[in-house]
């Protein structure tokens, strides 16, 4: 713990209590946060930092407890009313309307008006102006009448933080806003940070990247199973130690590095191999080879065409270029239940919007591809499902009151590995993971990547995606480094961080 800053605090919850049908969610919980300030908030998946949030912003009410921001006590019963208080977030997925201009977005359901009492028409030069106002105070300089579709996600997270400036903030919250920037748009975020925080913006940053919370905190509070734990000036709390208070135990250690599999032999047939793949808008050519028991880590930054590619090989897209063999025949994949009925499986990038269906249960969600292979005139009774779901939750170490439990109340972590279940349960030989650690804790990352070196070990092959370079460099036999949507060299298993990123440089 650490002595509080001479300053007052603009906002403290005390004792914060929160319960979902009788069940304590949020239990005592407190949180300081001062002016000119970047606060982390770090807890595992379930651990309540969500609910917080909510708590915070009106989404959700208290079931005990105090907040108070410059000393006066709040309860918002809406985000509205929490923006008004000059409470802001800006959450994981930009939550804005691409189909608007850049300007729009920021002043949605707040446009200046001018004419009869200035209620007659929007001043859209008014408008325009005091958006490019907004993005000059954050350093972007970006025309904001085009779409907001045109820019890049990293462009649109900016404009999201634009329009909460626009609201006369006083405290600003940022739901994972890194977890789809690269290292270099991420600095760029980081530098606009720093400048709202030394005009004397609190700001409150969730994430699950370690070295970022090191990057750009002054303060962090941890929670652990919807308790507060503790706070801690970012200087006087390790990495070990943050860790260790999120999980509430010493972290085991890592996993030694898989064995280095032999140099490949030409000779000898690979279970998936790609020549000059591609697709115009999507990849350059392209040769790549998997064998069984194999893990094959893709890296390169964001936008180099990881998840193009792992696109094009499981038939969600269709290459105009170049041929995928399987066990040396060539094949031809029109649309995904193709390729799983070769044998192939991806576990996709945003599960929230491509994986899960948040409404049924574990259990339903786990049995989805395998009766999608079996097609429509088999059925998975409910009993085979269950088993089925059964297995995989004690296989995987899912936690959930019951299989019946929609997916949708599982944390991060556990809707991750129960799409890995999903696609485990229909046996495949190829298992693609793109991004399978992204937004989950410290603790779940681990399992889950203890997971996919058994997988290998018992001769499934696997393409593993990561942004974190250091995931890649860990559990991968041989790395393919891609670059702008091509292949530029491969490295061996044992390879460092330093090693991937200097072939990307020089490429």
């Amino acid at each position: 713990m650490t002595a509080a800053p001479a300053t007052a605090p603009v906002l403290e919850l005390a004792g914060i209590d929160k319960s979902f049908a009788g069940i304590p969610v949020l239990d005592g919980v407190q949180l300081r946060l001062y002016p000119g300030e970047i606060h982390a908030l770090m807890g595992q998946n379930g651990a309540g930092k969500s609910t917080l949030i909510k708590v915070l912003t009106g989404v959700l009410a208290s079931t005990g407890g105090e907040m108070r921001l410059a000393g006066v006590a709040i309860r918002p019963g809406s985000p509205l009313e929490a923006q008004q208080l000059g409470i802001s977030t800006v959450y994981q997925e930009v939550n804005l309307c691409p189909n608007l201009s850049v300007a729009e977005n920021i002043f949605a359901g707040r446009y200046p008006r001018c004419g009869i009492a200035q209620g007659f028409r929007i001043d859209w030069g008014t408008v325009n102006e005091h958006a490019r106002a907004l993005l000059a105070r954050i350093g972007l300089d970006i025309d904001v009448t085009r779409l907001l579709a045109s820019y890049p996600v990293a462009v649109q997270q900016m404009v999201a933080i634009a329009r909460a400036l626009g609201v006369s903030s006083k405290v600003l919250i940022l739901d994972e806003p890194t977890s789809s920037l690269d290292d270099e748009e991420v600095n760029k975020l980081f530098d606009v940070l720093r400048r709202l925080r030394d005009e004397g913006l609190a700001i409150v940053f969730v994430t699950h990247f370690m070295n970022q919370v090191y990057a750009v905190s002054d303060r962090i509070t941890v929670l652990r199973n919807g308790r507060w734990v503790g706070e801690w000036r970012a200087a006087d709390l390790g990495p070990q130690a943050l860790i260790a208070a999120m999980l509430g135990r010493e972290l085991a250690a890592q996993s030694a590095r898989p064995e280095v599999l032999p140099a490949f032999d030409d000779t000898a047939t690979a279970l998936l191999q790609t020549e000059g793949l591609a697709q115009a808008t999507q990849l350059q050519p392209l040769d790549l080879r998997v064998r069984a028991g194999e893990i094959v880590g893709l890296a390169g930054l964001l936008g180099a065409g990881r998840t193009e590619l792992a696109r094009l090989l499981f038939g969600m897209e269709t290459p105009d270029r170049g041929v995928i063999r399987i066990d040396g025949q060539v094949v031809s994949f029109a649309n995904p239940a193709d390729a799983i009925r070769h044998g192939l499986a991806l576990c996709p990038e945003e599960r929230k919007t491509d994986g899960i269906v948040a409404e049924l249960s574990v259990r339903e969600n786990i049995a989805l591809a395998l009766q999608a292979r079996m097609g429509t005139t088999k059925f998975l009774s409910h009993a085979e499902q269950t088993a089925l779901a059964e297995r995989f939750v004690a296989a995987l170490g899912i936690k959930t009151a019951s299989i019946e439990t929609p997916i949708g109340l599982l944390s991060g972590g556990n809707q991750q590995k129960a799409m890995i279940a999903r696609w485990l349960a229909t046996e495949p030989r190829l298992l693609i993971l793109d991004e399978p650690t992204r937004g989950i804790d410290v603790a779940a990352k681990q399992e889950i990547m203890e997971q996919i070196l058994k997988l290998a070990a018992a001769g499934m092959a696997v393409i593993f995606i990561s942004s974190e370079m250091s995931e890649v460099v860990r559990v991968a036999h041989r790395i393919v480094v891609l670059r702008d949507r091509k292949k530029v060299g491969e490295l061996p298993g044992g390879s460092t961080e330093d090693e991937v990123y200097e072939m990307i440089a020089a490429a």
